[in-house]
């Protein structure tokens, strides 16, 4: 599993690591079911504190994109099992913000729509 981390970013380590998961899943690069390697495990790949790969996975389990059990380990969510897009509210807030930074960077709507579409021909 490839993550990309940039350690100087303002964005917390914890929400790059979850953003980065979300993406591989969204990808296909994590596959549904998938088992992710160990806190400790992805720390140690990382050069990141133990507690940081915690908070990342605690996120994502309570956002319903993996399952942690003792018995199992750390899986990716079953395709049925994803959350629905559309019931987050953080979600929809920062497609709205991602819109409005278009439209203020001189985007047409029909441009940002475009950009969208092919951002999501990607990943299908």
């Amino acid at each position: 599993m490839f993550l990309e981390l940039d350690l100087k970013s303002s964005i917390p380590v914890y929400i790059q690591l979850r953003n980065e998961i979300v993406r591989g899943i969204g990808s296909g690069e994590l596959a549904f079911g998938e088992q992710l390697p160990t806190v400790r495990s992805l720390a140690a790949d990382l050069s990141v504190n133990s507690m940081t790969v915690s908070k990342a996975y605690q996120l994502l389990d309570s956002q319903g994109y993996i399952h942690t059990d003792r018995r199992r380990g750390t899986v990716v969510c079953a395709r049925g099992e994803m959350p629905d897009f559309l019931e987050n509210p953080d979600s929809k807030r920062e497609l709205v913000l991602l819109a409005r930074e278009a439209a203020l960077g001189g985007y047409t709507r029909e441009e940002f729509l475009k950009l969208c579409s092919d951002a999501y021909i990607e990943l299908v």
